[in-house]
């Protein structure tokens, strides 16, 4: 993933005492379900990442990849660069496990998309690692900025040699799609938390920090939701979730489209 880096300028406080909107979540799992339009084994896991998302403890998010848009129909939500993270969190585990639909869970456990218990099952294995989203992030919306501020990491944070990434993703709630060739020619879904691009905010050392970004460049056309990760390794080796919020922007003033999109 490539993207730029934004550092607050402003003073933090005023952020999260005057936004439209903010969140302090501290979610049990991240669930990036890779899927496709032209994939037919794939409905059955978009459908289940719909149920999931009414649960306030998960940030379930729809990761469209263009793998299958040989098959005769283009997905129309496809991220190039979801494809490389897959591949990123496939060589990072070290095994070759790629396929739709997947889901990754706090970017450590992957299992079937479909498969709700072996979904929980992935949730509790990657929460054996005490570090995963064990770092409380607030993501607050003011003064049109978006602003994500992490607090400082337990310990002497300047002792510490690990650092994480801080990617901010633009979403869609929820859009309809109507397939008219392929594999689910003649049906339509509707997917919901759809990852629209990636922008990078900047590199988490341990210490308390913040970020911003003009809410100009983030709510674009179809945007309704953002969402924050804190993420362990680097986009080419994906690790652990450290953390991650996500808030509504519906009561937000919708912006014009972005130029051209940043993506991973």
């Amino acid at each position: 993933m490539t993207g730029r880096r934004y550092v607050a300028l402003g003073a933090i406080a005023v952020a999260l005492t005057a936004g439209v909107s903010a969140s302090a979540a501290e979610p049990r799992a991240v669930l990036e379900l890779f899927t496709s339009q032209g994939c037919s084994s794939c409905p059955p896991a978009d459908k289940l990442l719909a149920e999931l998302s009414q649960d306030p403890t998960l940030i379930p998010l729809t990761l469209a990849i263009d793998i299958w848009d040989y098959l005769g129909w283009k997905d129309t939500l496809a991220v190039a660069g979801h494809s490389k993270r897959q591949k990123a969190y496939s060589h990072a585990r070290g095994d070759r496990e790629v396929y739709t639909p997947q889901v990754v869970v706090n970017g450590a456990v992957q299992t079937l998309g479909s498969d709700q218990a072996a979904i929980e099952r992935a949730i509790a294995q990657s929460r054996r690692n005490a570090a995963t989203l064990s770092q409380p992030l607030t993501l607050a919306v003011a003064n049109g900025r978006v602003t994500v501020a992490a607090s400082a990491a337990r310990g002497d944070a300047s002792k510490n040699d690990a650092s994480a990434e801080v990617w901010l993703c633009p979403v869609s709630k929820m859009v309809e799609v109507a397939i008219g060739r392929g594999e689910n020619s003649g049906h339509t879904i509707t997917y919901h938390n759809v990852v629209r691009r990636w922008v990078k905010l900047g590199v988490w050392k341990g210490n308390a920090e913040s970020w911003s970004i003009p809410l100009d460049e983030v709510k674009t056309e179809g945007v309704d939701a953002v969402v924050v990760i804190l993420q362990s390794g680097s986009a080419a080796v994906p690790g652990a979730m450290l953390g991650a919020a996500m808030t509504s922007l519906d009561a937000t003033k919708t912006a014009s489209p972005l130029n051209p999109a940043i993506r991973p």
